[in-house]
């Protein structure tokens, strides 16, 4: 179940509730006339099952509520209610499955942005990818792919370009153009200055090494990017979020940027430019699937326009 509020002009209330209280899947209806205080109105909440959200919202985006008022929504985790259980057994189709599409934007449209913590996480990830090229440890090579961030823009990307919307596009892609280049040119440095301090050497990296498959780019490379992005677009388009761990571990873009900056310091061209390509086919591989799993659901469950440009942020 999610939570409803939606801050509405006087004269679009009783509409509103009309909306909340005709769709079967919309129960725990409230008012507070004169609520709101900026902007000014009423303010109607109302619990609704997930499978109903994108009809609710977009009858009340209809009535132009969005404009002159706001909806929000929150996820409720535990809702003891025989009414709740009807609205969710009368909706239409399974929660698990439903798509709510300006959660989904505004999901996207957050992940994406380029700002401090954006680049601090994935510089992060990429030293500690570094880490676990030179100590030939596995483990800290999985911690690196779970504190990558950069699922957020290429899922940006895959939303923008099915629901066409060259903003979104525009900002995750610029999220990843200077990102990964500016994580990377950090991790060159500080592995500079661990090779001239005798932190590591040539024969640590380039010896017997569980990381190899990094750079090893081959067809398997594609499939399990492939399976990644489809897995996460899935994952942030239905209730299973958790799902999203599972994607972080399996796709080796942080890795191979950490792995790059390292065999870049070594003068280890070949290795640079293969762990380069390892990045490049993962990204492009998760946003080709991520887009075609978005673009089955969208064509299957889209109820109406979503190309308006990003208003929050």
């Amino acid at each position: 179940m999610l939570h409803l509020r939606a801050v509405c002009p006087v004269d679009a209330t009783d509409a509103v509730l009309a909306v909340l209280k005709e769709h079967p899947g919309v129960t725990h209806v409230l008012s507070f006339p004169g609520a709101a205080i900026e902007p000014a109105g009423d303010v109607v909440e109302a619990d609704l099952a997930r499978e109903a959200t994108d009809e609710v919202l977009s009858a009340l985006c209809g009535l132009g509520v969005d404009r002159t008022g706001g909806v929000t929504l929150e996820q409720i985790d535990t809702s003891l209610s025989d009414a709740a259980d009807r609205a969710e057994e009368a909706a239409p189709g399974e929660g698990a499955d439903a798509v709510v599409w300006e959660e989904l934007l505004s999901r996207t449209g957050e992940e994406s942005r380029l700002n401090v913590t954006f680049l601090a996480f994935l510089t992060i990830a990429c030293l500690l990818a570094a880490v676990g090229v030179v100590t030939n440890s596995p483990v800290t090579l999985v911690g690196a792919m779970v504190v990558g961030p950069e699922f957020g823009p290429l899922a940006a990307i895959a939303v923008g370009i099915v629901l066409r919307r060259r903003d979104l596009v525009r900002r995750a892609a610029l999220a990843l153009a200077v990102g990964f280049p500016a994580a990377m040119l950090v991790t060159f440095a500080c592995a500079v200055v661990g090779s001239y301090t005798g932190l590591f050497d040539r024969s640590m990296v380039l010896g017997a090494h569980e990381a190899d498959f990094v750079f090893r780019v081959g067809p398997f490379s594609l499939i399990v990017a492939l399976l990644a992005g489809a897995a996460g677009m899935l994952s942030m388009t239905s209730a299973k979020s958790a799902a999203l761990v599972g994607v972080f571990i399996s796709v080796t873009t942080v890795p191979a940027a950490g792995f790059a900056a390292v065999a870049a310091v070594l003068g280890e061209w070949s290795i640079c430019g293969l762990s380069v390509l390892q990045l490049g086919v993962n990204l492009v591989g998760i946003v080709v699937a991520a887009g075609v799993v978005l673009a089955l659901r969208h064509r299957r469950g889209h109820t109406r326009d979503l190309r308006r440009p990003l208003s929050h942020g």
